[in-house]
């Protein structure tokens, strides 16, 4: 993970971090669907690989333990989100009804983080970085666009969260019969929206909107690289597309973009 690409500023995103069973075929997938650039940084045990767009570090792939295979975890991506102080926010999350399920630890020369779940079950994990990060660009190709919190309690998962980390209310949409998109802001820029979903029946999750200058271009990568389709291309409010799929070990993931033609 870069320590130069963490946000300081308390509340907002600073990594994101695919975990997987196949860490080579997930680089050439994404690095042929989203762009990125892949490179190595080596760590004990393993090889940790730095998601690039330019010169910027956006995120991070690595393989999963074997111990949480063997358990049957499932590859998928996760957030980190910037706090001042991991060991307090970790006992925030806690008191708040949320879980710990990595208490908090170094990253030598990173910073430091801890994995939790708010109290749906959606995880992310805190995170405090040793140097403050780079500007964001979240609509440029190959940033995180949007952050889209499926729940089962859209309202009891924005009390959380707001008491967290002092997101505050956007706009609301209304989805017919799925209910409410609840539009929220990180700290005055829309960043992202939750709402009930029905595929958050089994386990809330949190989905991360990847950025890309042609979405129909993309989904072509998609599935020529063996990922799925699972949703779209569909329009959204300001003429910009999205899709959500899985790549093809399971991991889900959204693009963001616009439409050539």
């Amino acid at each position: 993970m870069s320590n130069a690409s963490a946000q300081k500023t308390h509340g907002r995103y600073a990594w994101y971090e695919l975990v997987t069973t196949d860490a080579a075929a997930a680089r050439t997938f994404y690095g042929d669907v989203v762009g990125w650039r892949m490179q190595d940084s080596p760590m004990p045990g393993m090889t940790y690989t730095l998601l690039m767009t330019g010169d910027t570090q956006v995120g991070g792939l690595m393989p999963m333990p074997k111990a949480a295979c063997d358990a049957g975890a499932k590859p998928g991506w996760v957030g980190y989100i910037s706090v001042d102080d991991v060991d307090a926010a970790a006992t925030k999350v806690q008191s708040l009804g949320g879980v710990l399920h990595q208490a908090p630890m170094d990253i030598p020369g990173v910073g430091r983080f801890a994995m939790v779940a708010d109290p749906q079950g959606a995880t992310f994990n805190l995170f405090k970085s040793l140097q403050p990060g780079g500007a964001s660009a979240p609509d440029a190709p190959g940033h995180i666009g949007w952050h889209e919190l499926h729940t089962s309690d859209w309202p009891k998962a924005y009390g959380f969260y707001g008491a967290m980390f002092d997101w505050r209310k956007g706009d609301a949409i209304d989805m017919g019969g799925i209910g409410t998109y609840q539009l929220f802001n990180i700290p005055d820029a829309v960043a992202g929206a939750m709402f009930n979903s029905p595929a958050a029946q089994q386990m809330p999750y949190w989905q991360y909107y990847f950025s890309v200058s042609d979405i129909d271009a993309a989904v072509k990568r998609v599935t020529a690289g063996g990922g799925r389709i699972m949703h779209g291309p569909q329009e959204v409010p300001g003429g910009a597309w999205v899709v959500q799929g899985a790549d093809p070990q399971g991991a889900l993931f959204a693009l963001h973009g616009t439409r050539a033609n």
